[in-house]
């Protein structure tokens, strides 16, 4: 019971102090300590046995392994797309060429593309946040929302949907037998919903905003390229193109690696075809390093709770309880994967975790693994975006360098909100077929 109560206190404190603005390689830690202290686990590693520096640290550590190049890569392509004007050279051409009342729709049309082209999430982030700023900038739309956007079109009806290339579409097939296109009528229309109602919805919070008076806040750190400097909005184009060309064609051959050559053939584009527009290439490689590490140290110390949290006999439990759940059974499968993954602040956390149990179980039961499998997805990107999941934060703080209580509540309306209501749509639809 102990363990039970530290698990959600634990939990519920990194939350807050995340709403907060606290230092996320402070409170991240000490939340999992507490987590840890209050399920007995021990702190050094004097035995084998399970501690909590091996724990959090191998949870660090194999996060920064396994995506560091890809968030450096993401990180300097877009500085060099903010740098060289391209990025301010687009914005402008959608707004002169759509109005500044399609600012919004750009921004979530372009990372959508990118999300089902294959290009991580966090990189997603990163490469369309210039001309985001951008185009915030010259429709004069409250920065905050700037997230929002970026999230809804990254994490919500493109990244769980039939034929997606992002992992949380990948994993159920090693555990279903199924393929990436598994339930995709029903996906299809779950997604456009979704799409059509999260817009909307993103559409209402920004109006509403401008309307009691909001407008973009310039600061004193935003890139400033003079108007005679400004390239072809072409030369912002084709680079996003390339990284979206070398990841779609590479992903098969190269699986994760894919993205580090694609984002590499990015970076040499933009850095070739706009040399002459560099506004100060040193700053920007510097700044550019420096936000990628800034991003995924504050990501990695978010893992590590989560790698503790796993680590606990209230959590195994939870599991447990999880994925028995009586009733529909796609109902408990969405239940047990959404739950997991906001504990552990990961939809790919969530599916790993509870797919091994979850799957067996429910074939046995004579459930159809295609349907399965969406249900899955889908729900896998509902809870996990609570304010510690690290997408959330890295978008927010690393790449916004926006505050949670001012950003968030629009982030969690479009992932968190929508998604559920996508979900329960899919189990509805899958129901009555």
């Amino acid at each position: 019971m102990l363990s039970f109560f530290g698990l959600l206190i634990g939990l519920a404190l990194l939350i807050y102090l995340t709403i907060r603005g606290w230092s996320l390689f402070i409170t991240a830690p000490l939340c999992a300590l507490g987590v840890a202290l209050s399920s007995g686990i021990a702190v050094f590693p004097v035995s084998a046995d399970v501690n909590f520096l091996n724990a959090y640290m191998q949870g660090f550590s194999s996060f920064i392994t396994a995506w560091f190049f890809m968030f450096l890569l993401g990180s300097l392509f877009g500085k060099f797309m903010e740098d060289t004007g391209a990025a301010d050279s687009v914005a402008r051409w959608v707004v002169d060429r759509l109005g500044m009342k399609h600012a919004v729709a750009a921004v979530v049309l372009a990372c959508a593309i990118l999300t089902y082209g294959g290009v991580s999430v966090f990189v997603v982030a990163f490469s369309v946040y210039p001309m985001a700023l951008s185009l915030f900038k010259d429709a004069d739309l409250p920065r905050r929302f700037i997230p929002a956007a970026l999230a809804f079109g990254s994490v919500t009806f493109t990244m769980t949907s039939a034929g997606s290339p992002e992992i949380q579409n990948w994993i159920p097939i090693k555990y279903l037998g199924t393929s990436p296109y598994a339930g995709w009528e029903v996906s299809l229309i779950v997604a456009v919903l979704m799409a059509t109602f999260g817009f909307w919805w993103l559409k209402k919070m920004i109006g509403k905003a401008v309307a009691n008076g909001e407008r973009f806040e310039h600061r004193e750190d935003d890139p400033e390229v003079p108007e005679r400097d400004y390239p072809n909005p072409i030369t912002g184009v084709i680079p996003l193109l390339v990284v979206l060309g070398c990841s779609f064609f590479l992903h098969e051959a190269l699986q994760q690696s894919a993205l580090i050559v694609a984002l590499l053939a990015g970076v040499l584009t933009i850095a070739v075809i706009n040399f002459r527009y560099f506004h100060n290439l040193n700053k920007a490689v510097s700044d550019g390093t420096t936000g990628a590490l800034i991003a995924i140290g504050n990501t990695a110390a978010v893992v590590g709770f989560g790698a503790v949290a796993k680590s606990t006999e209230a959590f195994q439990v939870a599991v447990e309880v999880m994925t028995q759940l009586p009733g529909n059974e796609l109902i408990g499968a969405a239940v047990a994967v959404s739950v997991i993954a906001g504990l552990t602040g990961s939809a790919s956390g969530g599916q790993a975790i509870a797919l091994p149990l979850l799957a067996p179980h429910y074939l046995d039961q004579g459930v159809q693994p295609d349907q399965l499998h969406r249900v899955v997805a889908i729900s896998s990107g509902a809870l996990d975006s609570l304010p510690h999941n690290g997408y959330v934060v890295t978008t927010i703080r690393a790449i916004c360098k926006e505050t949670h209580a001012r950003a968030y509540w629009a982030v969690a309306a479009l992932t968190v909100v929508i998604p559920l209501a996508g979900v329960a749509l899919a189990i509805g639809l899958f129901s009555v077929m």
